[in-house]
């Protein structure tokens, strides 16, 4: 929201220079004239490297206007023109745009160390303590620390299994409430929403804080603001662009809302009368390592938005597939009910038997990987790739959504076929690059196993007590599958559908 007394940009120019109107026309077109000149003779002193192929470059902008509102299918489009291995100049940013699984290898494998730091991003530093974070923190001693923090106590396998009886409570409320619905329509995109924010809550600090959904509100305007765009961070001379829009604005209230509700739960976790370390919160309080309240803040920040949006989303994504496709979920129920048995509740220990309904959630992050670019890397230093140059601070993007696209290592990969991972050792680990929704190497995700175990028991419990239908009338073709834009890519409509009890 622009403030009052800054309605137009005109009168926001007018307030903080006192320019006369005249003088603002001019003052910008003599500008870009000298940034081209500029941007034009720093062009020329690189001509001299190898650089990879690179569309047309349009003065200041360089190729952002081809990035569209989804950089993930516009980036696989031109990459179909200039190749796998591309450069974009994202403003003054220079960017390679990854778009195989054998370059993936090359950065996430072979030269994983070269390109393992996170380029800059004010959105990062203003929302997570100066990059304080696990995902945006630049590689150093730093990261290296809290990385292994994450790994040993906070994400270990024996710390995600002690976490076994949240995530079985909040399926088992989500369950309630599809009850409740008594077969009438229900937005199921709400009910992912409130299951994947309960884990995580529980898990993080404790317990669920609802406060008139203040919380959620919050962690909502978070993930958006992260996805964002801001201008300034590719061309630094438009940079009041983002304060005209109401970005900045919304960035400082954003901040300081969640930095104030993770101040009283860090104040009410360290005057606690509990010694128990049963949440991540307290793990963090207890260890021997020196971590400032910030750095604290900046994880647990971390946990939530890897831990709801990308959960809910493959949730939310795999419901959609499995709707448009009932003769899977006809296989992956009679699956369920050969392992359940009769049994009231499906349990963790159940799934490990269900090889097709995992097969399933492989389809699902091959097609819908939650964050389809993955989050950006940036080189070290000079390499090179492939017979091209690459300097040192040159942004990286791996386009995950692409790679799982590419017909050389997938047959027939725009179907939805669950049976290509049945007898297949292929797996989202990190080890095959033609399947990295989670991403590889010392950046890829720490959660994958976090994530996962919520997402396969929700989905197994979803199909084995309730049977799904679209509303009314509706075709299985018809259901909009269209995608909303953001770091992490939702379905753009909420899911409704209605649920029969099946006993």
């Amino acid at each position: 929201m622009i403030p009052q007394s800054l309605s137009s940009p005109q009168q926001w120019l007018h307030e903080q220079h006192q320019y006369p109107y005249w003088f603002i026309p001019i003052a910008i077109v003599t500008s870009c004239f000298f940034l081209f000149l500029f941007y034009k003779s720093s062009l020329s002193s690189k001509k001299k490297l190898n650089h990879p192929p690179c569309p047309l470059i349009l003065p200041l902008v360089g190729n952002l206007h081809q990035l569209g509102s989804l950089p993930h299918r516009s980036l696989h489009a031109l990459s179909q023109k200039h190749g796998p291995l591309m450069l974009l100049h994202l403003g003054k940013v220079p960017a390679i745009i990854i778009s195989s699984a054998e370059l993936a290898q090359e950065i996430m494998k072979t030269h994983d160390l070269i390109f393992s730091s996170r380029p800059f991003s004010s959105m990062a530093n203003s929302l997570l303590y100066n990059s304080l974070d696990i995902s945006f923190a630049p590689y150093g001693e730093y990261w290296r620390q809290v990385r292994r923090i994450s790994v040993i106590h906070l994400l270990s396998l024996k710390r995600v299994e002690s976490f076994k009886s949240i995530r079985e409570e909040e399926v088992s409320l989500m369950l309630d409430k599809i009850h409740a619905s008594q077969g009438l329509l229900v937005n199921f995109s709400e009910i992912l929403v409130a299951v994947t924010n309960g884990v995580v809550c529980r898990v993080a600090l404790g317990r669920k804080y609802d406060r008139s959904n203040r919380f959620h509100d919050m962690l909502t305007e978070f993930l958006a603001l992260l996805g964002s765009f801001p201008l300034k961070d590719f061309i630094p001379w438009f940079g009041w662009v983002d304060r005209i829009t109401g970005l900045d604005a919304r960035v400082v209230n954003n901040s300081k809302e969640m930095d104030g509700f993770f101040e009283e739960v860090l104040e009410e976790h360290i005057h606690s009368k509990t010694s128990e370390t049963s949440n991540l919160v307290d793990i963090l309080l207890s260890l021997d390592v020196s971590l400032s309240k910030e750095s604290i803040k900046a994880i647990i920040l971390d946990m939530f938005s890897a831990g709801t949006d990308t959960t809910f989303t493959v949730l939310e994504w795999t419901m959609a597939e499995l709707m448009r496709n009932p003769e899977v979920i006809e296989k992956v129920q009679e699956e369920i009910e050969g392992v359940v048995k009769g049994k009231a509740k499906v349990s963790e220990e159940d799934i490990d038997e269900m090889s097709y309904l995992k097969a399933v959630i492989k389809e699902v992050l091959r097609l819908h990987p939650p964050i389809p670019l993955l989050v950006p890397r940036e080189s070290t230093e000079y390499v090179k790739l492939h017979g091209f140059d690459i300097p040192e601070k040159t942004r990286v993007v791996i386009n995950a959504w692409a790679i799982g696209r590419d017909p050389k290592s997938w047959e027939r990969p725009e179907e939805f076929m669950p049976e290509r991972f049945l007898n297949s050792e292929v797996d989202f680990k990190g080890q095959h690059f033609e399947f990295i929704p989670f991403g590889a190497g010392r950046r890829g995700c720490p959660g994958i196993m976090f994530a996962i175990s919520t997402i396969e028991l929700a989905a197994a419990a979803l199909l084995h007590h309730f049977d799904w239908k679209l509303p009314d009338g509706m075709r299985t073709e018809e259901l909009d599958m269209s995608e909303s834009s953001g770091l992490t890519v939702h379905k753009k409509t909420s899911l409704l559908v209605q649920a029969t009890p099946r006993f």
